[in-house]
Formats: C-alpha cells, sequence, structure tokens
C-alpha cells in the first residue's frame, strides 16, 4: 500500500498526486515511469511518468489527466487515502549528458514528466530552452517549477489565451533555424505533437528524443502490447524505452496500434461517467457487456 500525502487539482481535469514511496524515491532517475494499480489485483494497470521524487521525504510525485475509468476513479482519493500497488521504477532512464543547448518540449499533460529531463539537463551543465504548450490557458502546468531550471521559457496556447498563440513547433522551428542550432532536442505530448516535432527538428538535422506512452499491460516486457516499430524495428516501449530517437520512429504505425481499443474506452469512459454521477458521454459504440 502507498498513502497519498498531498492532492492537487492543476486543471479541470488534471491532478497532481504525492505518494509515500520511499524505495522508487530513491532509485528513480529522469525518464522512468510507474505501473500504478488503484484498488484490487484485478484493477486496471496504469502507465504514468514519475514527475517529481523527494529520496529524503521518500515521495514521488504524479501527475495524470481523467481520460478514463480508472483516472476517474483515482482522481477521488484523497490525502490518507491509499493506493494498492505501485511498481517501478521501470524503463530506461533519460540519456543525460553536457549536450550543449537543449531544447526540451512538452504538450499537455506532457509537461509534466519532461519536468524531471529539464532538471537533469540543466544540472549537467546544458544551456536548457523550454517549451510548453497547451489548448488555452488553464491547461498550463507546471510553468513556475519549469522557470526555476529553464534558460528561456516559452509558452504558447492553441486559442492565444496565455504567451503566444501557435503550436509548439512554432517556437522549435524558430530555435532550430538559429545559429547556432541546438545540439539535442526532447519532446513528450500527444503522439501527433511528437511526430510534428520530429518532422520540424529533421529539416535542421537536430537530434530529439521522444518519450512514447502506449498501450501497456505489465510494463516488463512480456504482454508485447507496447511494441513499436523503431529503425525498421520492433522495440517495446517498457523495456526498450520509453525513450527513442524520434527520427527513427514510426509514429503512423503506433497512433494506428493506439486506437486499437478506442471503442472499448470510450465505452467504459461513458460507464465510468454513469457510475461517478458525471454528464454522460456519447460513445460510437454500444457500451461493453
Amino acid at each position: 500500500m502507498n498513502k497519498i500525502t498531498a492532492k492537487k487539482q492543476l486543471s479541470a481535469d488534471v491532478y497532481e498526486m504525492v505518494l509515500e514511496a520511499p524505495f522508487i524515491a530513491r532509485a528513480r532517475k529522469a525518464g522512468q515511469f510507474l505501473i500504478v494499480q488503484i484498488d484490487t489485483n484485478w484493477g486496471e494497470r496504469i502507465p504514468l511518468t514519475i514527475a517529481d521524487a523527494d529520496s529524503t521525504a521518500g515521495t514521488i510525485t504524479i501527475v495524470f489527466q481523467t481520460v478514463g475509468a480508472s483516472t476517474h476513479r483515482l482522481a477521488l482519493k484523497e490525502p490518507g487515502d491509499q493506493v494498492e500497488n505501485i511498481l517501478g521504477p521501470l524503463g530506461n532512464p533519460t540519456h543525460i549528458e553536457k549536450f550543449g543547448t537543449a531544447v526540451c518540449v512538452g504538450g499537455g499533460i506532457g509537461v509534466a514528466p519532461l519536468f524531471p529531463i529539464v532538471q537533469a539537463m540543466k544540472a549537467a551543465g546544458n544551456n536548457v530552452k523550454v517549451i510548453i504548450g497547451a489548448r488555452t490557458r488553464e491547461l498550463v502546468i507546471f510553468e513556475d517549477r519549469m522557470r526555476r531550471y529553464a534558460d528561456e521559457l516559452i509558452v504558447v496556447t492553441d486559442d492565444g489565451s496565455y504567451g503566444k498563440k501557435a503550436l509548439v513547433t512554432e517556437p522549435l522551428k524558430e530555435l532550430c533555424s538559429g545559429d547556432p542550432k541546438p545540439d539535442m532536442s526532447v519532446a513528450i505530448g500527444p503522439p501527433i505533437m511528437m511526430k510534428f516535432c520530429e518532422k520540424t527538428t529533421a529539416e535542421f538535422d537536430v537530434p530529439i528524443m521522444v518519450s512514447l506512452n502506449t498501450i501497456m499491460i505489465d510494463g516488463t516486457g512480456m504482454c508485447g502490447c507496447c511494441r513499436v516499430t523503431v529503425g525498421g524495428e520492433t522495440r517495446f516501449v517498457c523495456v526498450d524505452g520509453p525513450e527513442f530517437d524520434g527520427h527513427k520512429v514510426d509514429f503512423e504505425n503506433m497512433m494506428i496500434r493506439m486506437r486499437s481499443y478506442k471503442d472499448r474506452e470510450d465505452a467504459e469512459h461513458h460507464k465510468c461517467h454513469i457510475e461517478l454521477g458525471l454528464p454522460p458521454l456519447a460513445v460510437s459504440a454500444a457500451p461493453v457487456k
């Protein structure tokens, strides 16, 4: 059991939780993730990246969006409640070295897992430029924390309600076209965002690392659900990743695979809304029986 010590709502659907997990807090490194099981041994296993950790206090921080039944149930928990199972740290840590200038791009909730990478890049002596993107002002997260480590912070919103009205690829292109251009870039966010970040950096021959969050069950390489094609070869996100050379990732194939259970996910999400007394969702498929 892992006790929740703090909870904060960052936006309408995004929550931050601090949990007791001393062994994970001491062992984790930037880029690694967890498998969280909320209640029983038969509950859904959710992959979540570690957004922060305090090895002295023995706590870890997770940030999640209520996009499905399990994350909605997790959001109902309060400080003092327990999360039954947390497995981690999993995956390979981010490759950190003194590259020179590193551009770190986060979209939506992807800003949270980007934070420990920004910390590590700065600690390694890099000139760190951070781009935060969100649909609207209310969805911008971790801005103050990023400012403590970023040499330059650029905030963009789709609707222009905060920062600059643009997609993250616009300032990324401006930085890549500068002289000197960045020595490394990192992107974490929705697959479509990472895909276009890769295309942008490829135009200027700038390396890019992307952190993939695919369908996952066990997180230890056994189930094969998280397989992706990287450089023409099959790789497993949970044990070979979660970070890969973005220029080698087959994003189209990955996005097709991530839609495999979309109808079922929509139906379960709809069912969860009804159970929790939330407004019902429109679904394209019949509810799962």
